[in-house]
């Protein structure tokens, strides 16, 4: 009998019962203070109810080493915070070469090529794992992916290298560029249509030259499509640099592809002579990953980095920006952000004292449980260093607008960079000769599914 009812009381724990609700229950008593927090907390917004009032002066704005620019872009209602955030480093050096302060790229001109791209890729991937059963991980993987509007640092790397870049004037923004999700929705539904129509001539008999033939049928359709959302891509122009809104020099015709290498590029190859440098505890450190199938292009490259310990990732970030340098950087945006003032810090809101509880996680554990990722593109800036040459602060240039932020930039502590910051592309050049060892490494492969290596939106 008392081996029963210890089964019964073990069994009655699988289940909120009666006696377990009893004891949740005694957790509210219902005192007046309860009862007001409830009511405010009921009523109102947790993150302003948050606010920690003894964190809210005016913010610093000062910056010790600072990459001065002008100007802030806007992507809208768009995930194209990584192609912002790529062409941004990039429109810096223009700005220099021609000492003007108001020039900005086409994103939409690049962004068309990419959403053809990744048609493809889809497409041919599909084509490739044509043998394989739909419920198979990667095929499964393939027709829930079809395409999206985020990307990564490498694919800006592989778009400018084939098709260059044009200046905004050039091609501009459309209501579904700025806006990308309904169009992107209908053009996701035809991959996926035109996907099926692959496996079903394979299942008849089709080969892989009459399954690419096909294919090519296909891309037509997509591209018939992206222009009439974005526009048809020039394959020429004339531009002439200016300042003040005044040209300071004849006016010259170039293809985009000469325009990038003629004026938009000091000769760096931006894939071959920069490396992506991660800080994720959740795996070993001092090692080489490679993301399958993470590319813009089927002929592009994979996705690939070195995962550093925090500590040895910031110096390499610092010799970036002593040298007038901007980086490519990408955080968990959403977490601990003040969208008023563009202040990231873990005081800025006390959830703790609110809601009566701790939120203990570190940085390896909010991985590992889907808590925290890889969101948001921005362009590294800034750094303030105290008497030892270590980091207070760190800015950046954002890509939601003037309005947003600190006048379009956010300025972030130390702490809270350490705590979510995650990816930042430097010049091989100031690597550490450890980390040029480490890329000499065969890389581990990660599967394409891997929830770390979401695009950023």
């Amino acid at each position: 009998m008392a081996a029963l009812a210890a089964c019964s009381f073990a069994q009655a724990q699988t289940s909120i019962t009666p006696e377990v609700l009893k004891s949740l229950e005694s957790t509210y008593t219902g005192t007046p203070a309860e009862k007001a927090l409830r009511n405010a907390i009921s009523s109102n917004s947790i993150q302003k109810m948050a606010v920690n009032q003894e964190n809210t002066q005016a913010p610093d704005t000062y910056f010790s080493v600072e990459v001065k620019n002008t100007g802030i872009s806007d992507q809208q209602g768009s995930g194209r915070c990584w192609l912002f955030t790529g062409t941004n480093v990039l429109r810096n050096q223009v700005m220099k070469k021609f000492g003007t302060k108001d020039f900005f790229f086409s994103q939409v001109y690049l962004f068309f090529y990419d959403q053809l791209e990744k048609s493809n890729l889809f497409l041919q991937g599909v084509i490739d794992t044509r043998k394989k059963p739909l419920e198979d991980q990667m095929v499964t993987w393939l027709f829930k992916n079809p395409l999206s509007d985020g990307g990564t640092y490498t694919g800006v790397a592989d778009l400018v290298a084939k098709y260059g870049l044009v200046p905004q004037e050039v091609m501009a923004e459309t209501y579904n560029s700025n806006s990308t999700s309904e169009f992107c929705g209908h053009l996701k539904r035809k991959l996926r249509e035109f996907g099926i129509q692959l496996r079903e001539k394979s299942e008849a008999g089709a080969n892989e030259k009459e399954l690419e033939k096909l294919k090519v049928e296909q891309l037509k359709t997509v591209y018939h499509m992206l222009v009439l959302a974005y526009g048809q891509p020039p394959k020429n122009f004339t531009w002439a640099p200016k300042k003040d809104g005044k040209a300071i020099a004849a006016p010259k015709t170039y293809t985009p592809q000469e325009f990038y290498k003629e004026v938009c590029t000091n000769g760096d190859d931006l894939y071959a002579d920069f490396v992506m440098l991660m800080n994720d505890p959740s795996r070993p450190y001092n090692q080489v990953y490679e993301i399958d199938y993470d590319r813009h292009l089927y002929d592009g490259h994979n996705w690939l980095y070195v995962n550093l310990d925090i500590k040895d990732l910031e110096p390499m970030a610092i010799a970036s920006l002593k040298d007038s340098c901007q980086m490519y950087f990408s955080c968990d945006v959403g977490k601990y952000l003040d969208r008023t003032t563009g202040i990231l810090d873990l005081n800025n809101f006390d959830y703790s004292s609110l809601l009566g509880t701790t939120f203990g996680m570190n940085k390896k554990q909010r991985i590992q449980t889907f808590d925290s990722g890889s969101t948001h593109a921005m362009t590294l800036m800034a750094v303030d260093l105290d008497e030892n040459d270590k980091p207070k602060k760190w800015k950046v240039e954002n890509s939601w607008g003037e309005k947003s932020g600190h006048n379009g930039y956010m300025i972030m502590t130390d702490e809270w960079f350490r705590e979510y910051m995650f990816r930042v592309v430097v010049k091989k050049k100031y690597c550490t000769l450890e980390v040029l060892e480490l890329l000499k490494k065969k890389p581990v492969k990660l599967p394409a599914w891997d929830p770390m290596f979401m695009d950023e939106e």
